[in-house]
Order: C-alpha cells, then structure tokens, then sequence
C-alpha cells in the first residue's frame, strides 16, 4: 500500500515565521540611544597632533553650553592651564549629528547640523605632550553632558602671562547637583523609562537649538529605520511567495512541485506501480529502457500506462537539513541585512556613544552609574548600579545589587590568623552563580579595605564547582573590615553585567582608628616614589597619571592584571567603592585613568602596580569636602 506523502510545507512556513518574529521581535525593539547635546565635533580635532601654539580650544556642541557650564584643561604635568571660556558663534558641523530625545515616553530622532561653541581660552602651553580638556554642562531637557577630548601638543613652550595663577575651582555645585539628579532619577540611561525631567541649573534656552535641529521621518523614530523595515518586508514576501509556490506545485501534483536542491539523481528509474512491472516481466525478457534526458537523467513528464506518479518532492526526506537551512538562512540574512541598513541611516554613532556616558568626538566611556569607570577600549556594556539614587557613582555600599547577594560562610575572623574566607555569590532564584566574565585576568576581584581606610588588600579567589569561592586572608588588626565582590556575570546574551557589592567583616577586640593622612600628590611603595599627576574633582571627568620612580629615575612598569595599573577608591564614611581602569597604554610614560569624583568628602586611592614580577601598592588622600 502506498504511503501518503507528508507535507512539510506548513511545518517549514511555521518555522520561517517563527524565526521571522522573534528576529524582528528582536532587532526591531532595540531602543534607540538617548543624547542630547552632546559634543559633535572640536579645533583641534580629539586625537589631533598640534605643532603651533594655541590661544583657544573650540567644542562644539549640538546645542548652547548651560551659561555655568564648566570647562578645564590639564596640561602634561597636570596643571590646569584653562583662563576661562566664553561663547562663540554658531558655525556648520563638518557632519550632521542625529540625537534621540525621550518625548511622552517615545525616543524621537532629532538632526543637527549647526554647531554651537564653547570658546576655552589657554593661558599657555608649559610643555609638550598631551592635554586634556574636560566639560560638565546640562541640556535643555535635563540630560548631563560631560566628558573629555584631547589633543598632542609637540610646539614649542609658552609662557604665562604676569600674574596669572592656575584656576583651582570645580563645577557651580548647583551644576554638579543637576546632572547628579538627572542620572539618579533614571534618565540617564537609554533603558530607561517614563519621560525627561525638567530643566535644571540655568539649562540653555529651549530654543537654541533650534536653527540646527530638524525632524527626522516619524517611521524612523526609534526602529530600524524605513531601510530596516523593507529588509523585513522583503524577508516576509519572500517566505509568502516560496510557501505559495511550493503549495501550488503541490496541488498541480506535476514535476514543477521540486525543489531545485532535491532533484533525483542522474540515472534513477521512474518508480512503477508492482502490476506494471509484473507485466513488463511477462511481456519482455528485460527492461524497455525510457529515453533519457540529456543530462543521462530520467525523462521528465506524465507516467506511462501502469506507472505510479512521480511522488511530490516535498514528500520524504528529500527535503533535507541543508535545502531548509538554507532557506532559513537566506531570509535571516536578508532582515539582518535590511536592518543594518536601516541602523545605518538611523544615525552616525554618536548617539550610541553617549549612552554609555562617553563623549561622541573620543569614543570614550568617562563614567558609568555603577562605580566602573572605563577607559577607551573598555566597551559598552550595562551597569545594573548599586540601587540607591544617592550612590549614583559608587558601589559596594550593599550586599545585594542587580539581583544579586554576597553570602559569606562567616562574618568575622581572629586577628593575625591565616582563614580561608570562602563567600558564594547568589542569584534571585537562590542558587549560587557559577557563571562569571573574565575582566582584567581574573573572574572575581576581592578587595578588603578597613573602616579607616587601612588596611587594603586586593586578592583573587577561586571558585568550586559548586559556586564557593575562596581566599586565604589574614588580618592584622582588629576592627571592622568591608569586603568588596567586584566581578561580571555573564547574562544570556553572552554580554557581561559588571556589579560591586560589599559585606561588612569584623576582628573582634581593642580596635583605635588611624587617623587617614592628609592629601598629597607624593606617595611612596616599597623603594619606588609615586607622583599622582592631576587634580580630582568633582563632578567632572578628568585624567589622572601615576609617574613611578625608583632611585631618581623612572620604573619599568609591567602589565598587571592586563593593564599598567589600577585604581580603587573608596569613599569615608559609607566606604563608597570606584573602580577606575586605565588607558590600555601608557600616556607619556605613566597609567593614566579617567576619574569622576562622586561627590563632596575624602577618599582614599589605592593605586596597584607591577615592577619586576612584584606587585606594589601606593595610596593617596583625596580632601574633596
């Protein structure tokens, strides 16, 4: 008896729409990034090599500066050498830049192609090297714009005029408060939902952007743009036609009905019903041979007399893996090719930069919500944050963040005994977490840091296979102690999630504070001498180098940990975490990292690094009250 030949045209057009869905589903919903004002483009240009002197530095941005906006420029040896700024006028861009503002709940795409300048005026150039200028201001709807750019200077020196004197003020505090406030109140954030807060801190006037900004086709307002949206149609009518010819051909039952990667091999016979082959071999001691086609293959056409009808193709497993990968993959291509198109239109970039608080003309991410701040090359990737609005720039201040909780086996030790401290780090479903990203070598760095800021230890433990991690640690003093988990959990779409979280560690008997040493840029390590080069501020992003002597004259620093150093600082009084990570190479000669100090207070730094396979640790004071 004849089997009936299944159909899997259904089956295949189910599985195509279902990849249909769920890549548009996908690709589609992805959020647009949300900047505004932003820095779009600078003379001299970021990066750029300068030979002549300068008088002035000119950034650009998509809308005027906040009157109070703050600008400052550090020289090779960390002075500041800015004589304030002033506005200039407005001028072409040498490219349009689009931005995405939060309107009613929707990210609608704006286009700027007139830039509006902030004039910083440069006292003088007292060395050759690279200078850095860093900016806080807020837009007219609220969001911070702050960042950096930088550029080489190889001229000759310049001197200062008489009389002049470095600046040594930081932000308008009533500045630092509302970029602050519009980080915390998230809307910082691309993720974020509900609408933009007010204006704040003497924003620039609602209408100064005008002129330059002009709206950009609604069907391109948060999606992959009408590009993007035709590579799906083109997807979707593809499928459409292939199922309905497929199905047609089915029902006409004739040759049409194969695909063209399932057709029989040359020289197969026409498959004949068992009474036509039981006469054949009455009538004729052998086989009639059947004209052949040129290819040598069987005729194609109707069944002769006594012959079973050539079965639809699609009947078997003559529809094999390859012929259905290759239709799934064919259309998948064509979406994912139609939406990158449509991204590509939807904008230059910039906007993306900024979303992970970076300046569109470096590239650079300068500060991040959950107490990571990353150097050029670091990545864009989510920070869950600590939980509490207040903590906006810091970390570590909980036990519990992004769905996560540091376990400890125990809370407290001997003093001056050698305990293996073993932790497990636990999911909302409370089971332990097991997978965890590689950043800078390890999976997990723990740092013990003591009430007063002593104490400091930096160590990497191991894990067991049943998600227990442990240290060998040993604490000399008695008092308390915070231990901080600092680590990325890898999330389903294999992006890593980095979190701090912190648990407080007690050595039990008399305990008498240190008392913490006062700020100064000289520190020593062992036999080697640290200069921190620069000025913490707060508020604003601003580069900080550590030059490493040893007997007068500079060390060869070796990679650690992946990088030339790193920077841990933690806050007096809630010990705050910051993790700052460096440039990926050194800037003349020395590490230099990229720092927002979080707020007013002091703050200890602890700056690790290696000379000759030993690691070393300098520390310094921060008096930001």
């Amino acid at each position: 008896m004849r089997r009936p030949p299944p159909v899997p045209g259904r089956c295949v057009s189910g599985l195509l729409a279902v990849v249909l869905a769920v890549a548009v589903a996908v690709l589609g919903a992805a959020p647009p990034a949300a900047a505004h004002g932003t820095l779009a483009m600078s003379t001299p240009a970021t990066g750029a090599t300068v030979a002549e002197p300068l008088a002035t530095v000119q950034l650009y941005f998509t809308e005027r500066v906040a009157d109070n906006a703050y600008f400052a420029v550090t020289a090779p040896d960390g002075g500041r050498v800015d004589d304030g700024w002033t506005h200039g006028s407005p001028a072409p861009l040498d490219q349009p830049v689009r931005e995405y503002l939060l309107v009613d709940g929707k990210f609608e795409p704006r286009e700027y192609a007139t830039g509006f300048p902030a004039v910083v005026k440069l006292a003088h150039l007292p060395a050759a090297g690279q200078y850095t200028v860093s900016y806080l201001s807020v837009a007219s709807d609220g969001e911070p714009v702050r960042g950096t750019m930088s550029f080489r200077y190889t001229g000759r020196v310049t001197a200062a005029p008489q009389g002049w004197r470095p600046p040594t003020t930081g932000p308008d505090p009533s500045l630092v408060a509302a970029a602050e406030q519009h980080e915390t109140s998230g809307h910082g954030s691309p993720q974020s939902s509900g609408g933009s807060a007010a204006p704040a801190a003497s924003p620039a006037a609602p209408g100064a952007a005008s002129p330059a900004a002009a709206p950009v086709d609604a069907g391109d307002a948060g999606g992959p743009g009408w590009l993007g949206w035709l590579g799906v149609a083109v997807a979707v009518a593809a499928v459409a036609g292939v199922v309905g010819w497929r199905r047609r051909a089915a029902r006409a039952g004739g040759p049409a009905t194969r695909w063209p990667w399932t057709r029989r091999p040359a020289g197969r016979a026409v498959r004949r019903a068992p009474a036509a082959r039981a006469a054949g071999r009455a009538k004729s001691p052998g086989p009639k041979p059947r004209p052949a086609t040129r290819g040598g293959g069987p005729r194609r056409g109707p069944a002769g007399p006594g012959e079973a009808p050539e079965p639809a193709p699609s009947g078997g497993p003559r529809f094999g893996d390859r012929g259905l990968a290759v239709v799934v993959g064919g259309l998948v291509v064509a979406l994912l090719a139609g939406f990158g198109l449509g991204r590509v239109g939807a904008g230059d970039g910039r906007a993306a930069t900024a979303a992970v608080g970076g300046s569109p003309a470096t590239g650079r991410p300068v500060a991040a919500g959950d107490g990571h701040q990353h150097a050029a090359g670091a990545g864009a990737h989510t920070h869950p944050g600590d939980g509490d609005p207040a903590q906006a720039q810091v970390t570590g201040t909980t036990v519990s963040a992004g769905g996560y909780t540091l376990k400890p086996v125990t809370r407290s030790q001997p003093a001056g005994v050698n305990v293996d401290y073993r932790f497990r780090i636990v999911g909302a479903d409370g089971r332990p977490e097991t997978r965890f990203a590689v950043v800078h070598d390890k999976p997990l760095h723990l740092v013990v840091v003591g009430r007063d800021l002593g104490g400091y230890q930096h160590l990497h433990p191991t894990m067991a296979a049943d998600g227990t991690w442990s240290v060998p640690l040993t604490l000399t003093r008695a008092g308390g102690y915070r231990v901080y988990a600092d680590f990325a959990t890898t999330a389903a779409d294999g992006t890593a999630r980095p979190l701090v979280l912190g648990v407080d560690h007690q050595v039990p008997g008399a305990h008498t504070p240190a008392t913490l040493p006062a700020a100064q840029p000289r520190a020593t390590a062992g036999p080697f001498a640290v200069e921190m080069v620069g000025t913490p501020t707060i508020g604003a992003t601003v580069p900080l180098s550590f030059r490493v002597g040893r007997a007068g004259a500079p060390a060869r620093l070796e990679r650690y940990l992946g990088a030339y150093g790193h920077l841990v600082v933690v806050r007096e009084g809630d010990l705050g975490y910051v993790h700052v990570h460096p440039d990926q190479e050194l800037v003349d000669g020395a590490p230099r990292f990229w720092l927002t100090a979080p707020g007013p207070s002091r703050y200890r730094a602890y700056f690790d690094f290696q000379v000759d396979g030993k690691v070393h640790t300098a520390e310094f004071t921060f008096d930001l009250g």
